[in-house]
C-alpha cells in the first residue's frame, strides 16, 4: 500500500471568546490523504469543512486553536512532521505552505489581490519558494497559465482579477496553487460559483493535473454529483464530526449514517413524468456549535433518533472494508440508556 502523505488524527478545533464559553467547532476528525488519490469532504454549509482544511495550512483565525490531535505530514525532508505543533508564522510552516501543500480558495475574487496583476501574484509565490529571478518566475507563470487553459497567457498575466471572467480567475487561482508543484492540493469548493460548462472544464483540469503531478487532493464540496465524478474516497461531515467515511463507491452504494442517506435522498433525479416525486429535503438546519448535543450531533434532525442519541456519542463502527460510520443504529443492541 502507498504510504499516507497526510494523516489527521483525533483533531479538534476550538474557538475562544472573552465573553462566551469556548466553542468546539471540529471534534475528533480523522482523515488520511494518499498520493495520487482524491478525498472528498462533503456536508452542508457550517459543518466545519473549510475550517478543517484551513487547519492543515495553519490559516485559522486568531481566536481558533487546534486543541487536540495531530496533523502528520510525511513528505518533509527530515521525516514526518506534526503540522499542528508548528508555529503558523514560523519558517518551517511557511516552507510547507504554498510550496508542498497549496490551496484553491472558494472565491478567487476575494482571495486574489485587486491591486496586483495576476502575473505579479503568481510570480511572488514562485520567488518566495524557488531560487529564481523575476524574469524566470514570469516565464514559469506564463507557462502555468497556459497549462491551466488561460488563453493568451502572456497578455493575461498583466491583467487584474476584475478584468477576468469567473472561470479565468479560478484557473489563475489553480495556476498559483500549482506554482511550486505541491504534493497536496486542497480545493475548497473550486467550482461552486461557476456555470456547469466551466465547472466540467475545471474538474477535467484537476484530474489531468493530478495525473501529471501525482498529487493528493482534498476536495471540499456539498455537491454529491461532483464527489461521484472526482473522488476515490469520501468523508461526510456534520457539525464538526466525520459521521461516515470510506470508498466513494461503497458509501454511495450503501450509506449507513442517516445524514448520508438524507443527503443522497435530497439530490434531484431525472425521472419520467409518470414517476416524478417531490424532493426529499432534510428537515431543519445545522445547529450552532454552541447548541451541540452531548451525543450524536444529528439527533435533532434524524428521523431514527432514539433514547441514547442526544446523550451518548456513537463510536466509530466499521461496516465494511475501510467503510466507517458513527451511528447508534449500527450498534443498537449494545447501547444502553443512560442512568
Amino acid at each position: 500500500m502507498t504510504k499516507p502523505l497526510l494523516s489527521v488524527n483525533d483533531m479538534a478545533i476550538v474557538f475562544t471568546s472573552p465573553d462566551e464559553p469556548d466553542i468546539e467547532a471540529v471534534r475528533q476528525v480523522d482523515l488520511t490523504l494518499t498520493p495520487g488519490k482524491t478525498l472528498a469532504l462533503v456536508g452542508e454549509s457550517g459543518c466545519g469543512k473549510s475550517v478543517t482544511a484551513r487547519a492543515v495550512l495553519r490559516l485559522l483565525d486568531k481566536n481558533a486553536d487546534i486543541s487536540r490531535g495531530e496533523i502528520l505530514y510525511d513528505a518533509a525532508q527530515d521525516g514526518p512532521v506534526d503540522i499542528a505543533r508548528l508555529d503558523p508564522d514560523g519558517l518551517a510552516m511557511r516552507s510547507i505552505r504554498g510550496a508542498q501543500i497549496s490551496m484553491i480558495f472558494q472565491e478567487p475574487m476575494t482571495s486574489l489581490s485587486p491591486v496586483h496583476t495576476i502575473g505579479n501574484q503568481i510570480d511572488e509565490v514562485i520567488m518566495l519558494h524557488e531560487r529564481m529571478s523575476q524574469k524566470q518566475a514570469r516565464e514559469r507563470t506564463i507557462a502555468l497559465l497556459d497549462q491551466v487553459g488561460v488563453p493568451g497567457a502572456r497578455d493575461r498575466a498583466n491583467a487584474y482579477p476584475f478584468e477576468l471572467s469567473g472561470g479565468l480567475r479560478q484557473r489563475a487561482m489553480i495556476a498559483m496553487a500549482l506554482a511550486c508543484t505541491p504534493k497536496l492540493l486542497i480545493a475548497d469548493e473550486p467550482t461552486t460559483a461557476l456555470d456547469v460548462t466551466t465547472q466540467a472544464q475545471i474538474l477535467d483540469l484537476l484530474r489531468q493535473l493530478q495525473d501529471d503531478f501525482g498529487m493528493a487532493i482534498l476536495f471540499i464540496t456539498h455537491d454529491l454529483g461532483v464527489v461521484a465524478e472526482v473522488a476515490d474516497e469520501v468523508a461526510v461531515m456534520y457539525l464538526g464530526d466525520v459521521v461516515e467515511q470510506g470508498d466513494v463507491y461503497e458509501v454511495f452504494r450503501a450509506p449507513q449514517h442517516p445524514y448520508t442517506q438524507a443527503l443522497m435522498n435530497s439530490v434531484p433525479r431525472l425521472q419520467r413524468k409518470a414517476e416524478r416525486q417531490r424532493l426529499s429535503p432534510i428537515k431543519g438546519t445545522v445547529p450552532s456549535p454552541k447548541d451541540r448535543p452531548e451525543g450524536c450531533a444529528f439527533t435533532s434532525r434524524c428521523p431514527h433518533a432514539f433514547a441514547p442519541c442526544p446523550n451518548i456519542r456513537p463510536e466509530r463502527t466499521e461496516v465494511g472494508a475501510g467503510h466507517i460510520a458513527r451511528c447508534h443504529l449500527l450498534t443498537q443492541a449494545n447501547v444502553e440508556e443512560p442512568a
